[in-house]
C-alpha cells in the first residue's frame, strides 16, 4: 500500500516557511525542543502505566536516545515515552489544535524581526527542526499498539503517512541536516547543546556514540535541588522546557511547602505576552507533578484562572497517584494548594511593585488585564489584587496605584472617577472628559472588558466610591470652588431654555433627556448614562454578546458656551425655529454618537442632513 501523501494547513505552511529561513539566532534550540517532547511523551505514559502496566511490558525504561551519523549527515532523537497512533500524527504533526491559530498567523507580516517574536510567543516546538534538516522523518509506535507508522516531511507544504516497522514502543525522529547544519552530527557539539538547554530534564540522555552509550545530561528533577544549586541559565532553560516558550522568564518562584501540605512548586511569570492569553477556555498550563511523577498538564483547579499566565511546575508529596485525574481534580488538598500558590504569588509580586515599579509596569501592560479577572472572582485575594491593580489616568503617562488615586484626590472630590473606552489614546480624548480637567480632577481610563465586571462588583475602594465619568450625576459643580482651574456652574438661560425645548421636541424618543452639561468646555455636545442605567460600554459590550436586545435611551447633553449652540440659542427665539433646528438637533445627536463610539442607527440620513446644513450655510 502506497504511502498517503496529505498537504499542511495553510497556518503549518506559513510557520514553516518562516521558521526554515532560521529566525532563531541560536539554531540549536531545535534539539532542546525535540527533547523536551521526548521528555513529555515519557512522562505521560509513566503515569498511564501506574494503572495500566501492560504498556511497558518489556521495557520500564524510560530515556531519551540521541545517535548521530556524521557521514549520513543525520541525527535521530528517539524516546521510550507514549508513542503516537496514525491520526496522532497527522494532528500533531501536520495541524496546529489551538485556538486563535488564525489570528496569530495573520499577523505575520514577513518582516523577520517582528515575526521572530510573534512565533516566539505561539512556541514552534517541532517544527523547529526545519530550522536545521531539509528532510525530517518520525517513526513512531504507540504504547500497547503493535503497528507503527513513518511520518515524512521536507517541510515545503506535504508530507506523507505510511504503515511501517518499530520494534518497540515510543518515536524516533531523524532529521536530515542541512549542509550547513552538520554540526548538530558532532557528538561534542551535541554534549554541549545538551549541557546547556536540557541538563535539567529528569529523563536520562543517552548519546549513542560509535556503539557506546553516555549519559549525558543530570537526570534529576531540577525543582528538587537546592535552590542554591541552581543557576540562573539553569532556570531559564528549565522554563524554556516546560512552557515551551523562547522568551526570557521576568520572574522565578521556587518554593517548597512544608508542615501539613507538602509540596514544590517552580513557576515562572513569562516576559512576553502569550498569543492565546485570552482564549475562551481560560486554562493555565503549569504542570501537576505527584512524588516526581508527571500526572497532567490540565489540572484546572491548581491555579486559579486569573494567574494562567504563570509557566512550571507543582509537586506533591501528598495527593494520590492511583486515583483517574478526574477523582484527582476534586480532591480538597488542590483547593489549599491553590489558595497558599496563589498568596505567594500576589506577594512576590507585590514585592515586584515596589521594588522595581518600571519592571512592573512592563508586566502589568502584558498581564494585568488577566490580573484583574480577579477582583471579580477571588474575594479571598481581592484585596492583594488591589494593591497590585495598576491604571493609566489623565494625570500624565505612568500608571497609578489605587492608593496613589485617593492621596491626590482634589478638597471635596467625594469618589474615584472613571472612563471606560478602547484604547487609552481614544478614551483619553472624550468630551466627557473636559469638565474633569477643567477642575483638575483625575480620571482613570478603563479599556480591559472585564473592568466593566469588577468595578460594580467591587463598587468602592476603602470606602471610596467608584463612579463613571459618563454617568449625567457625575457631581463636578461642587468641586469647581476648590479647583485651581475654575470652571463656573453652567446656566440656563431664556433662550438656551428654549433651544432645549425645541430639541426635546425634534428628538423625542430619541434621547432620555436633554439638558445643560457640566462635563463640557471645549465640545459642543455629548452623551451621558442616567444615574440606575447601563454603563454605555458595558452595554455595547452585551449588545456585542447579544446578551442585550435593545439600547438604553441616553442623555443629550449641550455645551451653552459653545459657539454652535449659543447661535442655536439665539435661533431658538425666532419664528419657525422648530423647523429650522429640527436638523441641528438630529445632527448634533449623530454628532453624540459618533464621539462616544456608537454605531448610527441611519448613516444615510445623517450624511444627508449634514449635507442639507453644508449647503443652506454657504448658500448665506
Amino acid at each position: 500500500m502506497a504511502a498517503e501523501k496529505r498537504s499542511f494547513e495553510a497556518e503549518v505552511s506559513r510557520l514553516l516557511e518562516i521558521v526554515a529561513h532560521s529566525l532563531y539566532s541560536e539554531r540549536d534550540v531545535f534539539l532542546r525542543e525535540l527533547i523536551s517532547n521526548g521528555s513529555d511523551a515519557c512522562d505521560r505514559l509513566r503515569y498511564l502505566a501506574l494503572t495500566q502496566p501492560e504498556l511497558i511490558n518489556g521495557d520500564a525504561t524510560f530515556r531519551i536516545t540521541l545517535t548521530a551519523d556524521a557521514d549520513a549527515r543525520t541525527l535521530t532523537v528517539a524516546d521510550t515515552g507514549i508513542g503516537m497512533s496514525r491520526d496522532e500524527l497527522i494532528d500533531n504533526l501536520g495541524t496546529i489544535a489551538r485556538s486563535g491559530t488564525s489570528a496569530f498567523v495573520k499577523n505575520l507580516s514577513g518582516d523577520q524581526r517582528k515575526d521572530v517574536a510573534l512565533i516566539g510567543q505561539f512556541g514552534v516546538g517541532f517544527y523547529s527542526a526545519f530550522m536545521v534538516a531539509d528532510k525530517v522523518e518520525v517513526l513512531s509506535r504507540k504504547a500497547g499498539e503493535e503497528t507503527a507508522h513513518l511520518w515524512v516531511s521536507d517541510g515545503k507544504g506535504d508530507y506523507t503517512v505510511d504503515a511501517a516497522t518499530k520494534e518497540s514502543r515510543g518515536t524516533a525522529v531523524t532529521l536530515h541536516l542541512k549542509e550547513d547544519a552538520a554540526e548538530f552530527a558532532d557528538p561534542a557539539r551535541l554534549r554541549a547543546v545538551v549541557k546547556r538547554h536540557s541538563d535539567h530534564i529528569a529523563v536520562p540522555i543517552v548519546l549513542r556514540d560509535h556503539g557506546n552509550d553516555e549519559t549525558i545530561n543530570a537526570a534529576s528533577a531540577l525543582w528538587l535541588r537546592p535552590k542554591s544549586e541552581i543557576t540562573a541559565e539553569q532556570y531559564r532553560e528549565f522554563y524554556h522546557h516546560v512552557g515551551h516558550a523562547f522568551d526570557e522568564p521576568w520572574l522565578t518562584l521556587h518554593n517548597r511547602a512544608e508542615g501539613t501540605l507538602e509540596y514544590t512548586s517552580l513557576l515562572f511569570v513569562p516576559s512576553a505576552k502569550p498569543f492565546d492569553l485570552f482564549d475562551p477556555e481560560r486554562k493555565h498550563q503549569v504542570k501537576l507533578y505527584v512524588k516526581r511523577v508527571f500526572v497532567t498538564d490540565d489540572c484546572q483547579p491548581l491555579l486559579p484562572a486569573y494567574l494562567r499566565f504563570l509557566k512550571g511546575i507543582v509537586d506533591s508529596e501528598d495527593l494520590p497517584l492511583n486515583v483517574s485525574r478526574e477523582m484527582l481534580q476534586a480532591n480538597p488538598m488542590l483547593t489549599r494548594m491553590r489558595t497558599q500558590i496563589a498568596k505567594r504569588v500576589l506577594g512576590e509580586l507585590a514585592k515586584k511593585a515596589k521594588d522595581a515599579p518600571g519592571e512592573y509596569a512592563t508586566f502589568w501592560d502584558n498581564f494585568g488585564a488577566v490580573l484583574k479577572e480577579g477582583l471579580y472572582e477571588d474575594r479571598e485575594q481581592r484585596d492583594e489584587l488591589l494593591t497590585l491593580a495598576r491604571f493609566r489616568s489623565t494625570a500624565g503617562d505612568d500608571l497609578v496605584s489605587l492608593a496613589e488615586y485617593v492621596a491626590r484626590m482634589k478638597p471635596g472630590q467625594k469618589a474615584i472617577y472613571t472612563i471606560s473606552g478602547d484604547t487609552p489614546e481614544r478614551v483619553a480624548r472624550s468630551p466627557q472628559l473636559e469638565g474633569f480637567r477643567a477642575r483638575g480632577v483625575e480620571v482613570l481610563l478603563l479599556t480591559d472588558p472585564v473592568d466593566e465586571f469588577w468595578l460594580p462588583a467591587l463598587g468602592t475602594y476603602k470606602n471610596t466610591p467608584f463612579k463613571s465619568a459618563t454617568r449625567g450625576g457625575a457631581d463636578l459643580d461642587g468641586l469647581a470652588a476648590e479647583a485651581k482651574d475654575k470652571a463656573e456652574p453652567p446656566k440656563t438661560d431664556t433662550a438656551t431654555g428654549s433651544l432645549i425645548a425645541l430639541m426635546k421636541l425634534s428628538l423625542g424618543d430619541a434621547v432620555k433627556d436633554v439638558r445643560i452639561s457640566s462635563h463640557l468646555t471645549d465640545s459642543a455636545v455629548c452623551l451621558v448614562a442616567d444615574e440606575g442605567d447601563l454603563d454605555m460600554r458595558l452595554e455595547r459590550l452585551l449588545r456585542q454578546h447579544q446578551k442585550l436586545d435593545q439600547a438604553s435611551k441616553r442623555i443629550l447633553e449641550i455645551n451653552p458656551k459653545h459657539p454652535l449652540i449659543a447661535r442655536l440659542a439665539d435661533l431658538a427665539g425666532k419664528e419657525g425655529a422648530a423647523i429650522a433646528l429640527g436638523d441641528f438637533a438630529w445632527v448634533l445627536l449623530d454628532q453624540a454618537r459618533i464621539l462616544e463610539g456608537e454605531q448610527l442607527p441611519d448613516p444615510s440620513a445623517f450624511a444627508r442632513r449634514l449635507s442639507d446644513l453644508l449647503a443652506k450655510g454657504l448658500a448665506a
